[in-house]
């Protein structure tokens, strides 16, 4: 794939992640620079004050590696309780949304190399003798799971 076609599949899946989160009823809005790693902002009234969620988006296209569908590499955390990560996967057509105090302990930070400090993790399997990708079970909470955005309280 292409950079191009690499840059427009980011930002389509994106706009795909954002629309699932608007037709679950979410008030979503969309940061004009995405230089903090924030693809959109939640909004919600909680006990009659706003609260607002940053969400991270990342996807893998249905056009990778099989044992790739859900490896998502060289990310930079910054955990604090209103991030929230946003995982797709299109070979599977599975989300997993991971709150990302969450994420910095269930992903594996790089110890060394250009991305040290920078953190990957892998929400699937894959069988060579069956050529089947699977979403992991450890991570079976995390699946399609958008209450853990609307149980947030802030």
């Amino acid at each position: 794939m292409r950079y191009r076609d690499l840059a427009s599949f980011g930002k389509r899946q994106e706009f795909i992640a954002i629309a699932e989160l608007l037709r679950r009823g979410f008030d979503v809005n969309i940061p004009l620079v995405d230089d903090q790693q924030v693809d959109c902002i939640i909004r919600k009234i909680v006990n009659g004050k706003p609260v607002y969620v940053d969400i991270q988006i990342k996807a893998r296209s249905k056009d990778c590696k099989p044992y790739n569908a859900a490896r998502f590499a060289a990310m930079t955390i910054n955990p604090r309780d209103n991030y929230f990560f946003i995982f797709y996967s299109e070979q599977l057509d599975t989300y997993w949304v991971i709150p990302s105090k969450e994420l910095v302990k269930i992903a594996s930070q790089n110890k060394k190399g250009k991305n040290k400090g920078k953190y990957h993790i892998n929400l699937a399997g894959y069988s060579k003798t069956k050529k089947l990708v699977y979403p992991l079970q450890k991570f079976k909470k995390y699946e399609n799971n958008f209450k853990l955005l609307e149980e947030f309280r802030g």
